[in-house]
């Protein structure tokens, strides 16, 4: 565990938490600053910065922890929506560097937040789509559980 991480302190039992769900790798409470009644986290106990840092397995059990949680969240409290939301580095809104979903239960005109805010954009055409593509799929990490090493641009 880090020193001076919120989410670390939480597993430690230093700080205290509303827990939802747990398992042997995966942490769930309510998070303090309720977006939306019903805001959970799910994190990693052990102490992962981000998504570039996060193996494909530990991942895995996160989202699954999500998905638990997202049922639990339609069936107690019965909203007509749910996000999952993750973000990474400072430039997506990362507050705490530990990765953590977020997981919310939405309602219309909820004021939580527009994906759009600008409106739809327009759609891309379809070779400056594959070109992107063809740029993306050769950094792809292998599919043996290892992060891909950061490379500046």
């Amino acid at each position: 565990m880090t020193p001076h991480c919120p989410f670390c302190d939480i597993v430690a039992g230093r700080l205290a938490a509303s827990v939802v769900a747990e398992t042997e790798r995966v942490l769930a409470f309510l998070d303090l600053r309720q977006a939306v009644p019903g805001h959970v986290l799910v994190i990693p106990k052990a102490h992962v910065e981000d998504i570039h840092a996060i193996t494909p397995a530990l991942a895995g059990e996160v989202m699954q922890l999500g998905v638990r949680v997202a049922h639990a969240l339609r069936e107690a409290l019965h909203p007509p929506g749910i996000n999952l939301w993750q973000s990474n580095g400072a430039a997506a809104g990362q507050e705490v560097p530990h990765f953590h979903l977020h997981v919310q239960p939405r309602r219309v005109a909820d004021g939580l937040m527009r994906v759009y805010p600008h409106g739809v954009p327009v759609p891309s055409s379809r070779d400056a789509l594959d070109e992107l593509a063809a740029r993306i799929r050769p950094c792809l990490s292998p599919d043996d559980g290892v992060p891909t090493p950061r490379s500046s641009p």
